[in-house]
């Protein structure tokens, strides 16, 4: 019952940061039909950012608290300018060609992030600082550290915020609207480009979001993490149904837990077999994902 207790805390940790990256592919793909494999580099650029700004606070002596909270607003905002350039420059002046062109482009960028983070910020692992203690609760014998508390909490926070603004404003009106009838919002004067803009925005923060906790979780980072994440964060779209935005969360938290319970009734070493197979299993049996692929309106 105790290694039960821990391996669905650990999965359920894991998970939220799945969830997190996840709806950015989801969302894209509710709008665009497109899978930005770009994504997951901008989660790896959050985690780094989370660095950055953390080490160039230590110095004014801030709380810890709010040292965290303006490397994760500043890594957020950060990234979004980079979902915003993305989507400018290597997916709007594709927007009409065949749909092998954008994906080359998506491809493209994510191996640009990539050796872009590696050159500027070298290849070996960066620590993460320590702003939050390794102490926690038992609950039953199985640990719960803060951390993990407030990873949960946060990532739940934003997900209930991000259903909340696509369904309460005028703004996520728009962009239901857009991606059930995207010629037809056109016409009834939505600003298609906008809205794109905004979807890769909102995406690009919550990726960001994933990487400063992911960070503080393991401790280290470096400029690979970003490939292994995306793909499983693209599992778990796939699992709960591309396009489908609740879909994305249940499959990112299905597949933490998935990949927690394998790790730790079978082995650690195969973790990533868990994902990727579960990803052949739902192509096989079924594709649209547990939820359904949305086709109609993707919310």
């Amino acid at each position: 019952m105790t290694t039960f207790l821990q391996q669905l805390i650990n999965g359920l940790t894991l998970g939220s940061v799945y969830a997190l990256i996840a709806l950015g592919y989801t969302m894209v793909y509710g709008i665009i039909q497109l899978i930005n494999f770009a994504h997951g580099e901008v989660y790896m650029v959050g985690a780094y950012l989370g660095i950055i700004f953390l080490t160039a606070l230590a110095p004014l002596g801030l709380p810890p608290g709010a040292a965290l909270l303006i490397a994760f607003l500043g890594s957020c905002v950060y990234c979004g300018a980079y979902g915003f350039t993305l989507e400018r420059v290597a997916y709007r002046p594709l927007r009409g060609a065949p749909r092998l062109s954008p994906l080359i482009s998506a491809l493209g960028m994510s191996i640009f992030l990539q050796n872009f983070v590696m050159l500027t910020q070298g290849t070996r692992d960066k620590v993460f600082p320590q702003v939050i203690p390794l102490t926690g609760i038992m609950i039953r014998e199985a640990h719960i550290t803060y951390l993990q508390i407030i990873i949960m909490v946060c990532a739940a926070a934003l997900m209930v915020g991000l259903h909340l603004f696509i369904k309460n404003t005028k703004l996520g009106t728009a962009m239901r609207a857009t991606s059930q009838d995207m010629k037809m919002a056109a016409m009834v004067g939505i600003d298609i480009n906008r809205v794109i803009s905004v979807t890769f925005i909102i995406g690009s923060m919550l990726a960001a979001a994933a990487g400063v906790m992911i960070g503080l979780y393991y401790g280290l980072v470096n400029f690979f993490i970003g490939y292994i994440a995306g793909i499983k964060a693209f599992t778990a779209a796939v699992l709960g149904g591309i396009g489908n935005i609740p879909g994305a969360m249940l499959g990112g938290i299905l597949l933490g837990l998935l990949e927690s319970f394998g790790a730790g009734y079978v082995s650690a070493e195969f973790k990533d077999v868990f994902a990727f197979g579960i990803l052949i299993l739902i192509l096989i049996v079924k594709p649209t994902g547990l939820l359904g692929e949305n086709v109609g309106e993707k919310s």
